[in-house]
C-alpha cells in the first residue's frame, strides 16, 4: 500500500493541494479549485460569513472541499499518513473550527469587553480524529504550521521563508499577490507587515470573462508587429502562443497553437499595461469604439474590468506606501521586490512595475512562486520542519500595521480611488500626495533585474499532473416568505450564483456568491423579503 501525503494551501480564491510519495518524496498529483467553497470574493467575506451564519457550517463547508481534494489525490490503493495545510489566518481557524472572533475586531478593549479570547495559532500537529470531518485514517498526523502574530499568519511566514528577504540586508518587499494579499517590509532586523484585501480581479475574478490560472487562460499579452500576442496557459500550466488579436477591435490576424477561455489576472495586469501604452486606455476609460479591449473571440475587457482592477492594483499600491511610513523610510532606499502567489508568478513583473503592483524605484525583482503550498509540501516531508518553523516565528520582530485603521492607507487610497476611477491626472495626484504628506512615487526606472525563481506558481505538478475542480462548496435553497418570483435578484446576480425553482424556491450556488460586499441581489427585491444573511442561515443543501 502506496504512504502519501497531502499539501494544502487555503488560498482565499480557492485551494490548492498535491500528493506526495513518503517513499522518495515526489510529487504525484495537483488539484486545484475554481472557486473557495464559501461566499465572497475576499478574506473579510469570508469571516463575515463565518461569524454570521456560525463558524461550524463555514468549517463544514469548507471541509467538504477538502475531502473532495483528498478523494482526488489519493491513488487507488493509497494511505494518506500526513496532510500539512498553509493559508491566512482565517483559513487555518476556520479548518480547526476556532475562535474567529478575534480576526474581526482590531480593538482590544472591545475584545475584552466581548470576551473574546485570541486561540493558539501557534505550530500544531493533531491526529486525524480531532478534525472528524475530513475522511481520513485515525492515525493520519496533521501539521498546521504557526502564524507569526494572530495577523500575520503562515502564508505570511511562508512567504518570508522561501523568498529569501529574511536573510536580506537592506530595505526589501515581499508580496503575495492575491485576493488578501500578504505584503512584508523588511528594514534591518524588523519586519512590518500588512494585509490589503486587494479583491479578486488581479486572480481573474469580478472580471466579465475572467478566471483563476489554469489551462486556456490569457496570462499575457505580447506585442507582436502592430497586434498583440496572446499568451494562453496550457494543461502545463505553461503559457503558449494564442492568437494574434488587434485590441482595438478583436481581429485575428493569425490562429494561436490552444485556444484561449478567458483571461486570468495576469492577463488583466498585461491588458492594462498594453492598453496605457498604447493609449486605448486614458483612466478613466477604455476609448476604443466599444469602450472594450478585445482579447480573441468573445473574450472582452470593459471599464467595469479596468475599474476593478484599478481599486485592486491602487490597494497594492497604498499598502507598500503606508508600510514605508511605518517604518520611517523613504520609498527609493527600497531596492529589491520579492513577488509570490500565482499572480505574482506568472505576470510580467515589467508590466506588473508599469501599472504600480511593484515600487516604481525598484532595481531586482524576484518571482518566487506559490509559497504557502511550498511550506505544505516540504512539512509533508520533513515533519520536524515545524518545530524550526515555530522557532523562527518566535524569532521574528514583527509588527503588523491593520491598514483599515491606518491614516496614511485612508489617504493613498482614496488618491488611488480618484486616480483609477475617476481619472485624476497624475501632477494633480502628485500634488495631493506632498499635501498629505505621503512619499512621491519616482518615475520608473529603465532597467530593473528580473529573476524567475520559478517557472510557474506550482514548480511540479506531479506524474499525474492537473486536476480542477469546478464546482466546490454547497448548493442550497429556501423558500422565502414573501417572494412573488419575479426573478429579478437572478438577474441581478454578476456571477450567476442565484436560480429559481418552482418547487424548492431560491437555489444558491455558494461558492459562486460574493457575499454581503457584493447583495446586488438583496437591494433589487421589490418586496425586500430577501436576504442573504437569512438565506445562509435558514437555507437547506439540495
Amino acid at each position: 500500500m502506496a504512504k502519501i501525503g497531502i499539501a494544502i494551501d487555503m488560498g482565499t480564491s480557492g485551494f490548492r493541494g498535491q500528493s506526495i510519495d513518503l517513499y522518495n518524496g515526489s510529487v504525484l498529483k495537483t488539484v486545484i479549485t475554481a472557486r473557495h467553497p464559501l461566499p465572497g470574493a475576499n478574506v473579510m467575506d469570508h469571516l463575515n460569513f463565518a461569524i454570521e451564519v456560525g463558524v461550524e457550517l463555514a468549517h463544514q463547508l469548507i471541509m467538504a472541499t477538502l475531502n473532495k481534494i483528498i478523494d482526488l489525490l489519493t491513488p487507488p490503493g493509497g494511505e494518506v499518513e500526513r496532510l500539512a495545510v498553509c493559508g491566512n489566518p482565517i483559513q487555518l481557524s476556520l479548518f480547526e473550527n476556532i475562535e474567529i472572533r478575534d480576526l474581526a475586531y482590531a480593538g482590544e478593549r472591545y475584545k475584552q469587553k466581548a470576551g473574546i479570547t485570541p486561540p493558539d495559532r501557534g505550530a500544531k500537529e493533531k491526529r486525524a480524529e480531532a478534525l472528524p470531518a475530513l475522511r481520513l485514517p485515525s492515525s493520519c498526523r496533521i501539521f498546521i504550521p504557526p502564524a507569526v502574530k494572530h495577523e500575520i499568519g503562515a502564508d505570511a511566514l511562508a512567504m518570508m521563508v522561501f523568498s529569501g528577504i529574511l536573510e536580506k540586508k537592506e530595505p526589501a518587499l515581499a508580496i503575495d499577490y492575491g485576493t488578501n494579499a500578504e505584503m512584508a517590509l523588511k528594514v534591518g532586523d524588523k519586519i512590518i507587515t500588512g494585509s490589503a484585501a486587494a479583491g479578486p480581479a488581479l486572480e481573474g475574478q469580478h472580471i466579465t470573462h475572467g478566471m483563476l490560472a489554469s489551462p486556456g487562460a490569457i496570462s499575457d499579452l505580447e506585442p507582436e508587429e502592430a497586434a498583440h500576442r496572446c499568451m494562453v496557459l496550457n494543461n502545463e500550466m505553461q503559457p503558449e502562443k494564442g492568437d494574434l488579436i488587434a485590441l482595438e477591435d478583436g481581429k485575428i490576424l493569425e490562429k494561436g497553437w490552444i485556444r484561449a477561455q478567458g483571461i486570468t489576472g495576469t492577463g488583466v495586469v498585461a491588458a492594462i499595461s498594453r492598453g496605457l501604452a498604447t493609449g486605448l486606455i486614458k483612466l478613466p476609460r477604455i476609448i476604443t469604439q466599444s469602450h472594450h479591449l478585445h482579447l480573441g473571440s468573445n473574450i472582452l475587457f470593459s471599464q467595469k474590468d479596468l475599474a476593478e482592477a484599478g481599486k485592486a492594483i491602487g490597494a497594492l499600491r497604498a499598502g507598500f506606501v503606508t508600510l514605508v511610513m511605518e517604518a520611517g523610510i523613504d520609498l527609493e532606499e527600497v531596492k529589491t521586490a520579492y513577488m509570490a502567489g500565482a499572480s505574482g508568478t506568472y505576470v510580467d513583473a515589467l508590466k506588473a512595475r508599469h501599472v504600480g503592483m511593484v515600487p516604481p524605484q525598484i532595481e531586482e525583482i524576484f518571482q518566487v512562486g506559490n509559497t504557502s503550498l511550498m511550506l505544505a509540501r516540504e512539512i509533508i516531508r520533513q515533519p520536524d520542519r515545524l518545530a524550526y518553523l515555530d522557532h523562527i516565528a518566535g524569532q521574528i520582530r514583527a509588527s503588523h500595521c491593520m491598514f483599515a485603521l491606518s491614516k496614511v492607507f485612508e489617504k493613498a487610497y482614496l488618491l488611488e480611488l480618484s486616480y483609477w476611477t475617476e481619472g485624476m491626472p497624475w501632477e494633480l495626484f502628485t500634488k495631493f500626495a506632498r499635501m498629505y504628506s505621503l512619499p512621491e512615487l519616482p518615475p520608473l526606472k529603465n532597467e530593473v533585474k528580473i529573476v524567475r525563481i520559478v517557472s510557474r506558481d506550482i514548480s511540479d505538478l506531479g506524474e499525474s499532473g492537473l486536476t480542477t475542480i469546478e464546482k466546490v462548496g454547497e448548493e442550497r435553497a429556501l423558500a422565502v416568505s414573501g417572494c412573488i418570483a419575479c426573478g429579478q435578484c437572478v438577474e441581478e446576480c454578476p456571477e450567476k450564483a442565484l436560480t429559481l425553482d418552482q418547487e424548492l424556491g431560491l437555489c444558491m450556488r455558494m461558492d459562486l456568491c460574493n457575499g454581503t460586499a457584493c447583495g446586488r441581489c438583496e437591494h433589487i427585491c421589490p418586496e425586500k423579503v430577501f436576504h442573504l444573511s437569512q438565506f445562509w442561515i435558514k437555507s437547506k443543501s439540495i
